[in-house]
């Protein structure tokens, strides 16, 4: 009786510690089931095409013509499109890469969402002005994706 009281709080032990342990190396990359934040206003749900781009923001335009020669070629190809732009991976460990694709769904929703948290020129100054430094880049780079999560339609 006493071995088997023992061998249960031992699987139990393990168990918890097994879960503590995963709990802590999910936090910092994603796991066996990935997730993703799939609202209507951030980057995921644009690059989808479930929704028609406001006219504004051609999902066909590049980089270069909506925020100028200077900021796409600092960072970017000249023929970067928008729509690209929002599907792009590579934003972990790239700050300037989450800047884009952060800004340019945080551009289309100014556009299309009444209650956006910013307006399009606001959107396009702060972007501009975030390119000064990595740093920078990637504090606007978590306004913008905060923001696009908290948007209400």
């Amino acid at each position: 009786m006493d071995s088997h009281c023992s061998t249960s709080r031992l699987v139990l032990f393990t168990f918890f510690l097994l879960c503590f342990l995963a709990g802590n190396s999910s936090a910092t990359r994603p796991g066996f089931v990935y997730t993703r934040h799939r609202g209507r206003c951030t980057p995921q749900y644009w690059s989808s095409e479930r929704e028609a781009w406001p006219r504004m923001v051609p999902e066909r335009s590049t980089v270069e013509k909506m925020f100028g020669v200077m900021v796409a070629k600092e960072r970017w190809r000249s023929d970067l499109t928008l729509l690209e732009s929002t599907a792009r991976n590579d934003e972990e460990g790239n700050a300037y890469g989450a800047l884009l694709k952060q800004g340019i769904a945080a551009l289309l929703n100014s556009y299309a969402r009444k209650r956006f948290s910013y307006a399009p020129w606001e959107v396009k100054t702060m972007l501009i002005q975030a390119m000064i430094s990595e740093p920078a880049a990637r504090r606007q780079a978590e306004q913008f994706a905060l923001a696009n999560v908290a948007c209400e339609l």
